[in-house]
């Protein structure tokens, strides 16, 4: 009996001390197991955010005509329409910024070099007080000058100081110059500050943007060209979409001393006459059906307002190649 006792006594012991030896391992394991779980987690809901934008239909570069936006690189939403103040002054600038806002339109794009960015602020800040609209809708964009480019942060503070609504939503480099990438630079400091929402470039082309684009570490959401039906940027323009980067025309409508003779154009004419809207409406339209974010500029409250209208019609694809058959690579400006 005794040796059965102590045998007995001895398997006792051992199975004790498997147990006790086998518990740390069950914690290791537990422990391993919550830390895979939250992973998986966290996957799950990086996927759920990832569904979201795709269900809103917000592919970068895309144009949502139902919200009248386009989804930039950045993770902002941009007006796809909206006002170019150049050659505006302060008076006339304030009132067309608030004919803007008041007639629907939310995107507004200004310069150092325009000389009126404080009347751009003002417009902007009286539109919001007496229509009711929040900071958030509007979309301004200012640029600085390649004679700032060797002190960009004072350029950039007196951006913001000018405008003074809270924050840039975006900066431009206004068109190639010395320093221009250390003054990119500045500008991506400004976006980690939150004070800038977005960068851009103005006047780059694909060989300015080849060399440019390797030496930035945020990829600009824009580039604003020159662009007009009689002048096309048929290769420039799917090369800069091609990086996924929104284009968007400056001189849509011809530029000062040009657009008279482009509004008359017989191909325009005829299909504006067909669809029952204005030669202007029908060029911001193929702009906007080639992927191209229109900001003409006016002083008149109801050209205005006329050339945010441009979602009631629909041009062909034969009125498209029309409209395209009138390319002569005819630059108005030097930019």
């Amino acid at each position: 009996m005794k040796k059965v006792f102590s045998a007995l006594l001895t398997l006792f012991l051992i199975l004790a001390l498997s147990s006790c030896t086998a518990m740390p391992k069950e914690s290791v394991t537990e422990t391993s197991g919550s830390s895979e779980t939250q992973t998986t987690a966290s996957a799950k809901e990086t996927d759920i955010t990832q569904t979201t934008v795709q269900e809103e239909g917000a592919r970068v570069g895309e144009f949502d005509f139902k919200t009248k936006t386009v989804m930039l690189n950045s993770g902002y939403k941009m007006p796809v329409m909206g006002l170019g103040t150049y050659s505006l002054d302060h008076d006339t600038c304030v009132n067309s910024v608030k004919a803007l806002l008041g007639s629907g339109g939310r995107l507004i794009d200004t310069a150092y070099m325009y000389g009126n960015e404080e009347a751009v602020g003002e417009g902007v800040r009286q539109a919001m007080k007496e229509y009711n609209i929040a900071r958030e809708e509007i979309f301004v964009i200012t640029k600085i000058y390649p004679s700032q480019f060797g002190n960009p942060e004072a350029a950039i503070d007196m951006a913001l100081k000018k405008l003074n609504i809270g924050y840039i939503d975006m900066m431009l480099l206004h068109h190639p110059g010395s320093n221009d990438v250390e003054a990119y630079h500045a500008m991506e400091r400004y976006v980690k500050e939150g004070k800038i929402r977005s960068l851009g470039l103005s006047n780059w082309y694909d060989k300015e943007l080849t060399d440019f684009l390797p030496k930035v570490t945020i990829t600009p959401a824009l580039v604003q060209n020159e662009i007009h039906p009689y002048y096309q940027e048929k290769d420039v323009v799917p090369f800069i979409q091609s990086k996924g980067i929104v284009v968007q025309c400056w001189y849509p409508l011809g530029g000062r001393g040009h657009t008279k003779e482009l509004l008359g154009n017989e191909t325009i004419t005829a299909i504006a006459k067909a669809h029952g809207v204005s030669s202007a409406q029908v060029i911001l339209r193929w702009d906007l059906q080639r992927g191209i974010v229109v900001i003409p500029g006016s002083s008149n409250p109801a050209h205005i307002k006329e050339n945010l209208d441009l979602f009631g019609f629909e041009l062909s694809d034969i009125e498209m190649e029309q409209i395209n058959a009138l390319d002569r690579n005819e630059k108005h400006d030097w930019y």
